[in-house]
């Protein structure tokens, strides 16, 4: 049992480790920080647009947190709140906004073949299934 708890604490630490590090090296380049992808990511996949509350569910990170992030995309025209409202609107990529999230997906799909390179696909659906239920599992006794 510590065995296995030292292998998936270790192994998801250090996988953490390298996305932190990915998303910060990739984002230079459009004036972003790594916070930023999730975001770029969620709503570039949802055109109909999210709230913040919505993005704060999805990335798994607190509203205060995501409120930061919202400002400063905001501020650097890459989302806009759906019709000019602005308290609990749906958040819009704008035009840059989508060119950068093309970016963001090209640079994931990139990533994710990297990061599952020799795996076969039973082997990554076994991998994703089982990291799903352990989730699943800690968030139900968390909560």
């Amino acid at each position: 049992m510590i065995h296995r708890f030292e292998s998936f604490v270790t192994g998801i630490t250090v996988c953490y480790k390298y996305i932190q590090r990915i998303k910060s090296m990739e984002m230079v380049e459009f004036g972003l920080k790594g916070t930023h992808v999730m975001c770029l990511f969620y709503l570039h996949h949802n055109p109909e647009g999210l709230t913040a509350a919505q993005l704060s569910a999805l990335c798994a990170e607190d509203k205060a947190a995501i409120s930061r992030t919202v400002s400063e995309l905001r501020h650097q025209d890459y989302i806009v709140p759906e019709s000019g409202k602005n308290y609990r609107a749906p958040l819009l990529l704008t035009a840059k906004g989508q060119s950068v999230a093309q970016k963001v997906d090209a640079l994931i799909e990139n990533w994710v073949a990297v990061g599952g390179d020799g795996l076969t696909e039973q082997r990554r659906e076994d991998f994703y299934g089982s990291l799903s239920l352990i989730a699943s599992n800690l968030k139900t006794k968390m909560d």
